[in-house]
């Protein structure tokens, strides 16, 4: 076997400066053209492609190989670069004023024809696609998205090595603790029935960072939720893992701030303002119906409670006497929606909760709509005047408790800048949503839960409240988000074992519980901790954003499918029995049906 031609060049490194050059290349046939007297390849590697000629008369040889190539071939090139002639230079591609002459052809590799063709905006089943994905791997597209990918990351990474951050490891099989979505258990063969958990997140490792004095932690932390996926969530993910000591918050924000302008930057060449908006998370629910708000358009939620505090149409009059809230949202220049239209939103408004969606058209032959006539016209006046109403608006409504206002028009709010084209897809958008609730009452268990965990310092004018008012209390807590994503939440910590104690008892767990679930936080809070704080990112969904991609799929090289399999591997698959057995586990298959 003859020693392989490997490559001199990459197929975009070469120019017109490499005219008469010898040269060569290595990669796939991307296309073959056979002109009877010539062959035309097509190569592409990772950097792009290059146009191959073989002619017969000076490279017989060559040309042998090349009548019996086909695409996905991998091949080494040896050949003299050479100008195109002015008509034939294609414009299309980076190096479409060259093309290689070639004088000698290796063939490392046949290929089946592949199930899909290598091009970007192809339509093809994405089950294909994840099944077959190292061949969906070669597609320009999704190699310019691992690309980003990586420049993200060595971005973030230099940024924070210059900030003193340490990347520090941690534990990816440890203990479960409840943090809020199921565990990955592993199952320990030495130890009979117990299990190791896959981390939910470093949470307590990086504080345990800041308890032993390293000051400031990063890493790029693998972790794993069992949880029902969707387009922005994969069971297994990257966080841009964070944890700082003696540092202020408003220190802290101006260095993220700096880490997210400089990886705009430096990634994809768009300069970001900071300081970055800041809105409290009452705010943010009040005006976007979101804690995750796109700041790219307007079409805020407006509340007009307040001017239909004597009204007589029953919905709204129970719903404002019950303690629940009446809003609108302008939707500028739409009154020429036929009612189907209309009534679709409406039937989007259900979907999201609420129990439906009353409207008013400003037509130009009058006031229409849902409730035009079980309201007064004072009302109506009242309503035109805080909502900023102008002939072609259209006013949708929704009249039920806060939560499922803002869940409702907050949805529809987001749909339509997206369906209506009123957002700048050019633009990033980053804001701090802060002073989060501490808690939030879960109706099926009957108590407050920790609104982000359980470590999170509640502000100290709050902690009075604890025991009277746990839904008043607020934490030192902040969400960055950027264009209606949510790009991680993070917090100061509390850092005294009293305090800890006293969040873990208000959660209902008994003394001895804490001990058996966080036995070995409290415990290293006996031995002197600094204030500290940090915060998680996740770093597939910055990807995402940056690639203008909506699915993680597109930003990840081998993902899961919403169901968490992977196509490719098929795994999750059945073990042989002797792994059972040495790990002590009987499997107990439902049957069917059952639940």
């Amino acid at each position: 076997m003859s020693k392989p031609a490997l490559r001199t060049h990459k197929t975009t490194e070469l120019t017109t400066q490499h005219v008469e050059q010898v040269i060569t290349i290595n990669g796939w046939v991307q296309s073959r053209r056979d002109l009877g007297g010539l062959i035309f390849l097509n190569i592409r590697d990772i950097s792009g492609q290059v146009q191959v000629v073989v002619h017969p008369e000076t490279a017989s040889e060559a040309f042998q190989i090349a009548d019996q190539v086909r695409s996905e071939y991998v091949l080494s090139v040896t050949g003299q670069v050479a100008l195109r002639t002015p008509e034939t230079i294609n414009q299309n591609m980076a190096t479409g004023e060259i093309e290689i002459k070639a004088s000698a052809i290796q063939v490392f590799s046949t290929a089946k024809t592949p199930p899909f063709q290598i091009l970007d905006n192809i339509d093809v089943d994405e089950t294909i696609r994840l099944k077959h994905r190292y061949v969906d791997l070669r597609r320009p597209k999704m190699q310019e998205n691992l690309v980003l990918r990586h420049k993200a990351m060595q971005s973030v990474r230099r940024f924070l090595d210059r900030h003193e951050f340490l990347e520090i490891e941690t534990p990816i099989m440890t203990k479960s603790t409840p943090e809020g979505a199921r565990d990955y258990l592993v199952p320990s063969r030495v130890h009979a029935g117990e299990f190791y958990a896959l981390p939910q997140s470093p949470q307590l490792f990086k504080q345990l960072c800041m308890v032993g004095g390293l000051d400031r932690y990063f890493q790029f932390a693998r972790c794993f939720r069992d949880e029902d996926l969707r387009a922005d969530r994969q069971p297994e993910f990257t966080q841009i893992d964070l944890e700082f000591s003696f540092i202020e918050l408003e220190e802290f924000y101006q260095m993220m701030e700096e880490m997210f302008v400089t990886l705009l930057r430096e990634v994809k060449g768009v300069e970001v303002a900071a300081p970055f908006e800041r809105i409290p998370y009452a705010e943010s629910m009040d005006r976007f119906g979101s804690d995750k708000p796109d700041l790219r358009f307007g079409m805020e939620l407006i509340n007009v409670g307040e001017v239909l505090a004597d009204t007589e149409f029953k919905v709204f009059a129970s719903t404002l006497a019950s303690g629940g809230q009446v809003k609108a949202i302008n939707v500028k220049g739409q009154a020429h929606w036929s009612r189907k239209e209309v009534d679709n939103w409406g039937k989007v408004a259900e979907s999201l909760g609420a129990k439906g969606l009353a409207w008013l058209a400003w037509k130009p032959d009058g006031i229409k709509g849902s409730i035009a006539k079980a309201l007064k016209e004072e009302e109506i006046v009242a309503i035109a005047k805080i909502t900023g109403v102008e002939e072609g608006d259209l006013l949708f409504f929704v009249a039920d408790k806060p939560s499922v206002v803002a869940a409702t028009l907050g949805g529809i709010r987001a749909r339509l800048g997206r369906e209506l084209r009123l957002i700048d897809e050019s633009k990033y958008h980053f804001a701090w949503i802060t002073e989060f609730p501490m808690y939030e009452y879960d109706e099926d268990s009957a108590q407050f839960m920790p609104m982000h965990h359980a470590f999170t310092r509640p502000m100290d004018e709050d902690i009075s409240l604890m025991e009277t008012d746990p839904g008043k209390v607020r934490a030192v807590c902040y969400d960055l988000v950027l264009n209606g994503y949510e790009l991680g939440s993070g917090s100061l910590r509390i850092y005294e074992r009293e305090l800890q104690e006293k969040i873990f008892a208000s959660l209902g767990l008994s003394p001895e519980e804490s001990k058996e679930k966080f036995g070995f936080l409290l415990e290293a809070f006996e031995y002197g901790v600094p204030p500290h704080g940090g915060i998680g990112l996740g770093f597939d969904r910055i990807v995402m954003i940056l690639a203008g991609e909506t699915n993680l799929r597109e930003i990840t090289a081998f993902p899961k499918t919403s169901n968490a399999v992977c196509l490719m591997t098929s795994a999750p698959s059945p073990v042989d029995g002797q792994q059972l057995d040495d790990l002590h586990i009987a499997v107990k298959m439902k049957e069917k049906g059952s639940q």
